[in-house]
């Protein structure tokens, strides 16, 4: 059977609801937090480093120098033992998957979903801004934070986001640039403003800023890509390779500019915002139009057309009636219960990730907790499909 035909039967045997495995993915620059689930030997994966995220519905390859082909890629569970990404369903069948109108002007879901776990704080760095990633071939990552709870914060749960406002008032851009020349110390820091990180809320970052994520488990929604450049030489007693500074940078722009042309790609004015906790900071937000007696929805990714997410609580018994705009992906966190009659449990990797696709999301979808705990669930969107709906930060000083 090719693709399309395994899509097209999986689809209608399964109701439109895939269950998909975890993706794990390794990273050698930090020291992992162990906090993903997984028995302690298999976190060391040797010359690769450690497994320190899982993506989740991704669709998204990760960029390491070591590793499988398929890293970072979702896999779908067929029941019957044949492997299929969840890529290459999509690719199969954009329209039985996201929508014949969806499918029409996207080429694929557009988003990724990860926990992060590390046990240093993520070195400072930036992502490029769309212009400067599309002159290698890749696209821009804006991307948002949810602090997860009832799990160790680590030893440094606050994110430095940013530079300090008169860097960017009076053009001292190259403040920062004997940093990146000497690439032996962590001292840029000192030009940044750290904020907490707090369980149950979160930050909307947009490109072109540079920032130092946290200790804190972290569930990212992110723009499909994995495009960066490390800005911070020494972290966790480590001097990280400087090569991670230029990964996404023009060879010939390189050589003109060493390492000003890190400089050039910052977005100067965002960055040093007067008020940048009160325009970037996401607390929940209630879903007014999902409102019913079974259980609560809340927007915790907002303020952007490119991606959309909701956390889901439901109360020992409660049942919730789902009905969604688009295909999105589920993870399940706390509790046990059923989506659309499949079994659910957090903690279960056979059983805490699912993709609903356009067909399916559309038309009610019943979710019941059937633990004694709550039942807590977070379900994942790509662009456009909340635009107009999902809330949007009022800004303050602009």
């Amino acid at each position: 059977m090719n693709t399309k035909a395994l899509v097209e039967d999986l689809l209608a045997r399964e109701n439109g609801v895939l269950r998909l495995e975890p993706a794990w993915v390794a990273r050698d620059f930090l020291p992992p937090g162990r906090r993903l689930g997984l028995r302690e030997e298999e976190y060391d994966v040797g010359e690769r480093g450690f497994i320190c995220e899982r993506w989740i519905g991704s669709v998204t390859q990760a960029d390491n120098a070591v590793g499988p082909e398929d890293e970072g890629l979702s896999h779908i569970q067929t029941g019957d033992g044949s492997r299929i990404t969840l890529k290459d369903a999509v690719d199969a069948q954009p329209a039985l998957m996201m929508g014949a109108d969806y499918a029409s002007t996207h080429t694929n879901l557009g988003r990724l979903v990860k926990i992060y776990d590390f046990g240093a704080r993520i070195p400072y760095h930036l992502h490029q801004l769309e212009k400067d990633a599309k002159l290698v071939g890749r696209n821009s990552k804006d991307e948002a934070y949810y602090y997860l709870d009832d799990v160790s914060l680590g030893g440094h749960p606050e994110t430095f986001f940013g530079v300090h406002p008169y860097i960017a008032e009076e053009r001292r851009y190259e403040i920062l640039l004997p940093y990146l020349e000497d690439w032996d110390s962590d001292l840029i820091l000192r030009h940044s403003f750290a904020y907490v990180n707090v369980t149950g809320e979160g930050f909307f970052l947009p490109s072109g800023i540079p920032h130092a994520p946290g200790t804190a488990l972290t569930l990212e929604l992110q723009e499909d890509s994995d495009v960066f450049a490390m800005m911070q030489a020494l972290n966790a007693g480590k001097i990280i390779s400087k090569e991670l500074l230029y990964k996404d940078v023009r060879k010939a722009d390189r050589e003109r500019l060493q390492e000003r042309v890190i400089l050039g790609q910052i977005d100067w004015e965002s960055s040093g915002d007067h008020y940048f906790y009160e325009n970037h900071h996401l607390t929940p937000r209630p879903v007014a139009e999902t409102e019913q007696p079974g259980g609560a929805e809340h927007w915790i990714y907002y303020n952007t057309a490119k991606f959309s997410g909701k956390k889901l609580v439901i109360p020992p018994g409660g049942v919730f009636n789902s009905v969604d705009r688009g295909i999105y992906n589920v993870l399940v966190w706390k509790g046990e219960g059923e989506f659309d009659g499949k079994s659910i449990k957090a903690g279960e990797f056979d059983e805490d990730e699912l993709l609903v696709t356009y067909g399916r999301a559309t038309e009610p979808v019943q979710i019941r907790n059937t633990g004694r705990d709550e039942l807590v669930l977070f379900k994942f969107f790509g662009p456009g499909i909340n635009d107009g709906i999902a809330p949007v930060i009022a800004q303050r000083g602009r």
